[in-house]
């Protein structure tokens, strides 16, 4: 359903906001220089490139920018101890959750972060961060029904759930190939584990093969229906494709349903919830930055 994507989407954005430069530039410069100043971190042709060189750069690219993130977020964790506000274990493997769904299951979600240069525990950290913003600034967002049921109505069809098929799958080079592994299959070993040994797909073989969800129209047609043709657990014989010789494996089915409201409600409540979030953080964080005394060095840096 594109609205979940499109939440998920929005709760990346509301982290980002708050805290993607802090995660992405200035912890990349802590690395950077955890040793002496004039450490070379480069050259060419021989002329050396310092940490001091490459420290400088960044404070004057973003340093401000970077600073006043971390001053916010400085705030926020402040506010969130007077409030006496706690984010528990359950919480943040709730909101994981959400994130492994989206981009297709735990390990594929982990080795974008690792493409990224992004850690589970710093993952974890802006998960923290942004419930701490989220409770600070629930008691002044309202979300009404008659807001939610006109959301609804005018975004209906994203609602309507269509059949989809979960699948993995092992993509090869020669029907020989397809056949062999389907052998291997037939007794008894893990399709997962010959989908990280055999499968040319780079982007989903270290992810057992696995594709999530998908609709028809959405793969090619020779793929899509030997796919939704299976039954749950049914492995496939190969299938050939522009891209090779494919073994589908379905792991689970949907059937298509129309929108309904009553089962939609609870997501659309999140969805508007964040979008007001997004509205009132920057106001909030002016406003309560006044009961602080906030004093900026970064000029006199060197």
């Amino acid at each position: 359903m594109r609205l979940r994507k499109r939440l998920t989407r929005q709760k990346a954005v509301i982290v980002l906001i708050i805290l993607s430069l802090v995660s992405g530039v200035f912890l990349g410069v802590r690395q950077f220089f955890t040793g002496p100043r004039s450490t070379v971190v480069a050259s060419v042709n021989g002329e050396k490139i310092t940490k001091d060189e490459l420290y400088q750069l960044l404070l004057s690219q973003a340093g401000q920018q970077g600073l006043n993130l971390l001053i916010a977020q400085k705030i926020v964790d402040l506010e969130a101890k007077k409030q006496k506000i706690t984010i528990t274990e359950a919480e943040i493997e709730e909101a994981l959750a959400k994130y492994y769904d989206y981009y297709g299951g735990e390990e594929s979600f982990t080795q974008i972060m690792a493409v990224r240069g992004t850690s589970l525990a710093e993952v974890k950290k802006n998960i923290v961060n942004t419930l701490k913003i989220k409770k600070l600034l629930e008691p002044k967002i309202k979300v009404t029904e008659e807001e939610m049921k006109a959301f609804f109505e005018k975004n209906k069809e994203d609602f309507a759930q269509k059949e989809q098929v979960k699948a993995r799958h092992i993509l090869v080079a020669t029907e020989k190939e397809a056949k062999e592994i389907k052998e291997k299959l037939a007794k008894g070993e893990d399709f997962a584990a010959l989908a990280k040994e055999y499968s040319l797909d780079e982007s989903t073989k270290n992810n057992g093969g696995q594709l999530g969800f998908f609709n028809r129209g959405d793969m090619t047609p020779e793929f899509e229906k030997a796919a939704f043709a299976l039954a749950v657990g049914e492995v496939s014989a190969p299938v050939k494709t522009e891209y090779g010789y494919h073994l589908i494996k379905v792991e689970e089915k949907k059937q298509a349903a129309a929108p309904d409201y009553e089962k939609s409600k609870a997501e659309i409540k999140e969805y508007l919830f964040n979008q007001k979030l997004q509205a009132e953080y920057n106001p909030w964080l002016q406003e309560v930055s006044k009961q602080y005394e906030i004093e900026n060095f970064l000029t006199n840096a060197s």
